[in-house]
Protein backbone atom coordinates (compact mmCIF):
# COMPACT_ATOMS: atom_id res chain seq x y z
CA UNK A 1 0.00 0.00 0.00
CA UNK A 2 1.52 3.40 -1.23
CA UNK A 3 2.84 6.08 1.60
CA UNK A 4 0.90 9.14 2.18
CA UNK A 5 1.77 12.14 0.84
CA UNK A 6 2.39 14.25 4.37
CA UNK A 7 2.60 18.40 4.14
CA UNK A 8 5.86 19.99 3.76
CA UNK A 9 5.19 22.80 5.97
CA UNK A 10 2.66 24.24 8.49
CA UNK A 11 0.40 26.86 8.82
CA UNK A 12 1.10 30.00 10.89
CA UNK A 13 -0.88 29.46 14.34
CA UNK A 14 -2.22 32.84 14.32
CA UNK A 15 -3.65 33.36 11.05
CA UNK A 16 -4.70 37.04 11.04
CA UNK A 17 -1.28 38.53 12.60
CA UNK A 18 -0.98 41.39 11.19
CA UNK A 19 2.44 41.64 11.67
CA UNK A 20 3.79 38.52 10.14
CA UNK A 21 1.41 38.92 7.40
CA UNK A 22 3.20 42.47 6.58
CA UNK A 23 6.52 40.24 6.63
CA UNK A 24 5.23 37.66 4.61
CA UNK A 25 4.15 40.17 1.76
CA UNK A 26 7.44 41.77 1.60
CA UNK A 27 9.02 38.22 1.36
CA UNK A 28 6.69 37.42 -1.53
CA UNK A 29 7.01 40.03 -3.46
CA UNK A 30 10.79 40.52 -3.00
CA UNK A 31 11.53 36.94 -4.00
CA UNK A 32 8.05 36.72 -6.81
CA UNK A 33 6.95 33.86 -4.63
CA UNK A 34 3.81 32.65 -5.70
CA UNK A 35 1.95 32.26 -2.64
CA UNK A 36 2.48 32.67 1.03
CA UNK A 37 2.85 28.52 1.12
CA UNK A 38 6.09 28.31 -0.28
CA UNK A 39 7.35 30.77 2.68
CA UNK A 40 5.97 28.39 5.29
CA UNK A 41 7.63 25.50 3.18
CA UNK A 42 10.60 27.52 3.58
CA UNK A 43 10.23 28.25 7.41
CA UNK A 44 9.63 24.28 7.75
CA UNK A 45 12.20 23.13 5.92
CA UNK A 46 14.68 25.50 8.26
CA UNK A 47 12.88 24.22 11.19
CA UNK A 48 13.83 20.57 10.04
CA UNK A 49 17.74 21.42 9.43
CA UNK A 50 17.33 23.53 12.67
CA UNK A 51 16.29 20.79 14.98
CA UNK A 52 18.85 18.55 13.48
CA UNK A 53 21.75 20.51 14.64
CA UNK A 54 20.09 20.43 17.98
CA UNK A 55 20.41 17.14 17.92
CA UNK A 56 24.21 16.88 17.10
CA UNK A 57 25.08 19.28 19.28
CA UNK A 58 25.16 16.32 21.44
CA UNK A 59 27.02 13.93 18.89
CA UNK A 60 30.69 13.77 18.16
CA UNK A 61 32.70 15.87 15.99
CA UNK A 62 33.01 13.37 12.73
CA UNK A 63 28.91 13.30 12.62
CA UNK A 64 28.83 17.36 13.14
CA UNK A 65 31.28 17.72 10.38
CA UNK A 66 29.41 15.52 7.98
CA UNK A 67 25.87 17.47 8.80
CA UNK A 68 28.09 20.62 7.64
CA UNK A 69 29.64 19.37 4.81
CA UNK A 70 26.27 18.43 3.87
CA UNK A 71 24.68 21.27 3.68
CA UNK A 72 27.70 23.15 2.00
CA UNK A 73 26.71 20.99 -0.81
CA UNK A 74 23.23 21.86 -0.59
CA UNK A 75 24.61 25.39 -0.70
CA UNK A 76 24.49 26.86 2.60
CA UNK A 77 27.14 29.03 3.57
CA UNK A 78 27.85 26.86 6.85
CA UNK A 79 31.27 26.86 8.76
CA UNK A 80 29.45 25.30 12.41
CA UNK A 81 26.73 24.34 14.35
CA UNK A 82 26.18 27.52 15.39
CA UNK A 83 25.96 28.91 12.08
CA UNK A 84 23.30 25.96 11.03
CA UNK A 85 21.87 27.12 14.06
CA UNK A 86 20.93 30.62 13.14
CA UNK A 87 19.63 29.63 9.55
CA UNK A 88 16.67 31.69 8.35
CA UNK A 89 13.68 31.14 6.10
CA UNK A 90 15.46 34.35 3.75
CA UNK A 91 18.81 32.16 3.82
CA UNK A 92 16.86 29.17 2.49
CA UNK A 93 14.28 31.68 -0.44
CA UNK A 94 17.72 32.88 -1.66
CA UNK A 95 19.31 29.62 -2.33
CA UNK A 96 16.06 29.16 -5.10
CA UNK A 97 16.82 28.88 -8.44
CA UNK A 98 14.46 31.36 -8.86
CA UNK A 99 16.21 33.55 -6.47
CA UNK A 100 19.85 32.97 -8.51
CA UNK A 101 18.69 33.80 -11.72
CA UNK A 102 18.07 37.28 -10.92
CA UNK A 103 21.15 37.64 -8.88
CA UNK A 104 23.07 36.83 -11.61
CA UNK A 105 21.24 39.00 -13.74
CA UNK A 106 19.49 36.62 -16.33
CA UNK A 107 16.69 38.43 -15.70
CA UNK A 108 15.27 41.73 -14.42
CA UNK A 109 12.70 40.64 -11.45
CA UNK A 110 11.94 37.68 -9.68
CA UNK A 111 8.73 37.39 -11.53
CA UNK A 112 10.03 36.94 -14.85
CA UNK A 113 12.36 34.85 -13.99
CA UNK A 114 9.58 32.32 -12.16
CA UNK A 115 7.83 32.29 -15.67
CA UNK A 116 11.20 32.09 -17.57
CA UNK A 117 11.68 28.71 -15.55
CA UNK A 118 8.17 27.18 -15.95
CA UNK A 119 8.29 27.80 -19.85
CA UNK A 120 11.55 25.68 -19.41
CA UNK A 121 13.84 28.80 -20.47
CA UNK A 122 16.48 27.92 -18.08
CA UNK A 123 18.28 25.24 -17.75
CA UNK A 124 21.78 24.14 -15.43
CA UNK A 125 24.74 22.44 -16.87
CA UNK A 126 21.81 21.80 -20.34
CA UNK A 127 19.23 20.29 -18.44
CA UNK A 128 16.40 22.27 -18.42
CA UNK A 129 14.94 22.92 -14.85
CA UNK A 130 11.05 23.99 -14.85
CA UNK A 131 11.11 24.07 -11.08
CA UNK A 132 11.13 27.68 -9.38
CA UNK A 133 11.05 25.92 -5.69
CA UNK A 134 14.98 24.07 -6.92
CA UNK A 135 17.78 24.39 -4.42
CA UNK A 136 20.68 25.02 -6.23
CA UNK A 137 23.89 23.29 -4.75
CA UNK A 138 27.05 25.97 -5.05
CA UNK A 139 28.60 23.36 -7.79
CA UNK A 140 25.98 24.01 -10.17
CA UNK A 141 25.29 27.76 -9.67
CA UNK A 142 27.67 28.59 -12.82
CA UNK A 143 26.04 26.70 -14.80
CA UNK A 144 22.86 28.07 -15.10
CA UNK A 145 21.83 29.54 -18.50
CA UNK A 146 18.76 30.74 -20.41
CA UNK A 147 17.83 28.29 -22.99
CA UNK A 148 16.15 30.01 -26.34
CA UNK A 149 13.27 28.61 -28.05
CA UNK A 150 13.47 29.52 -31.30
CA UNK A 151 10.06 30.54 -32.25
CA UNK A 152 9.04 34.09 -33.78
CA UNK A 153 6.35 34.92 -31.58
CA UNK A 154 8.98 33.93 -28.35
CA UNK A 155 11.34 36.57 -30.32
CA UNK A 156 9.22 39.55 -29.88
CA UNK A 157 8.80 38.80 -25.80
CA UNK A 158 12.64 39.86 -25.44
CA UNK A 159 13.58 36.45 -24.47
CA UNK A 160 15.88 35.79 -27.18
CA UNK A 161 17.32 39.14 -26.59
CA UNK A 162 18.06 38.59 -23.13
CA UNK A 163 19.68 35.52 -23.88
CA UNK A 164 22.04 36.64 -26.23
CA UNK A 165 22.93 39.25 -23.72
CA UNK A 166 23.38 36.78 -21.27
CA UNK A 167 26.16 35.31 -23.15
CA UNK A 168 27.72 37.81 -24.41
CA UNK A 169 28.24 39.13 -20.55
CA UNK A 170 29.69 34.98 -20.65
CA UNK A 171 32.01 35.99 -23.50
CA UNK A 172 33.39 39.39 -21.81
CA UNK A 173 33.60 37.56 -18.26
CA UNK A 174 35.74 34.67 -19.80
CA UNK A 175 37.95 37.46 -21.83
CA UNK A 176 38.32 38.89 -18.48
CA UNK A 177 39.42 35.90 -16.79
CA UNK A 178 41.63 35.18 -19.36
CA UNK A 179 43.24 38.50 -19.40
CA UNK A 180 43.79 38.49 -15.82
CA UNK A 181 45.48 35.33 -15.98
Amino acid sequence: MPKRKQKKYTKPRRPFDKIRIEEENVLVKKYGLKNKREIWKAESAVNKIRGQAKMLLTKTREEQEKFIKNLRERGFKICNIADALSLGKEDYLKRRIQSIVVEKGLTTTAKQARQFIVHKHVAIGGKIVNIPSYLVPISEEDKIELKVVKKEKKEDRGIAKLAEESKERKIEERGEENAQN
